[in-house]
């Protein structure tokens, strides 16, 4: 098993435990409360969670088998049957069907890790772009429900120290250009890590000398929630930006979340 598959699996197994720990104190009112989440509650987080464990158990299948990937015909039957569960149900379910999901994986030999592709997306996918793919909505969407709970959750560090590694390929993908070009050198920390943010046509490339308009410095925590559209005012303990001009907002309209 390479050494990127077993961090994120472990990454995976941590989130889970979170997930569970987070359904198990919440009662019918926290279940119906607001996550950060957009317009979901807190239930219908746990809800989106269960049936994407369905949907990647299913694209789990298929690449350990070799065969094609679910069409897009497969997933509404999915969705609609956790549409259709009370938010205690979904709560419930959610938890059992992403460890039955993560128990599956766990119980794989490194042979068959190694061996897992699909094509699917329009990628050709490996045991550790897809654990990665899982890990990213998991871990982001768990903090949706544990930061509606304690405003200084952050998303879980084990995460964070898969997922800043995948944020050049996420960011080119969800950021949204900008009437402004900038260009910023990025810094974190927990861990270090060196980007190039441009914002005409996003890219956020690993750092190399260039002319720049100013610096970002962030944890890589804080890094990983801009992307994902997750960094609100009153969420940056260490944040911040020398760019004359330019503010953290500008940054926001950028990466307005998914």
């Amino acid at each position: 098993m390479s050494s990127d598959t077993s961090r994120a699996l472990l990454a995976l197994r941590r989130s889970q435990d979170r997930l569970t720990s987070l359904a198990t104190g919440l009662d019918a009112a926290g279940l119906r409360a607001p996550s950060y989440s957009g317009d979901w509650t807190i239930a219908q987080v746990f809800s989106h969670l269960g049936s994407q464990a369905e949907v990647f158990g299913l694209l789990l299948e298929a690449g350990l088998s070799g065969g094609d990937a679910p069409g897009q015909e497969a997933f509404p039957p999915i969705w609609d049957s956790w549409n259709a569960r009370t938010p205690e149900q979904q709560a419930a379910d959610c938890v059992a069907d992403n460890e039955a999901f993560l128990r599956r994986l766990e119980a794989l030999d490194a042979g068959q890790l190694d061996s897992f592709a699909l094509s699917a997306f329009g990628m050709d996918i490996d045991a550790p772009r897809f654990l990665r793919m899982r890990l990213s909505e998991h871990a982001v969407h768990t903090w949706d429900i544990s930061v509606a709970l304690d405003p200084a959750a952050r998303v879980a560090a084990e995460a964070v120290d898969v997922l800043v590694d995948t944020l050049p390929d996420l960011a080119a993908r969800v950021g949204k250009p900008t009437a402004r070009p900038t260009a910023l050198r990025v810094e974190t920390t927990e861990p270090e890590r060196s980007f190039a943010l441009a914002t005409d046509g996003v890219r956020l490339d690993p750092w190399s000398e260039r002319l720049t308009d100013g610096e970002l410095h962030l944890s890589a925590e804080e890094l990983v929630r801009l992307v994902y559209g997750r960094l609100g005012p009153r969420l940056v303990v260490s944040a911040r930006l020398v760019a004359p001009g330019l503010t953290l907002d500008d940054l926001r309209t950028v990466f307005p979340g998914l």
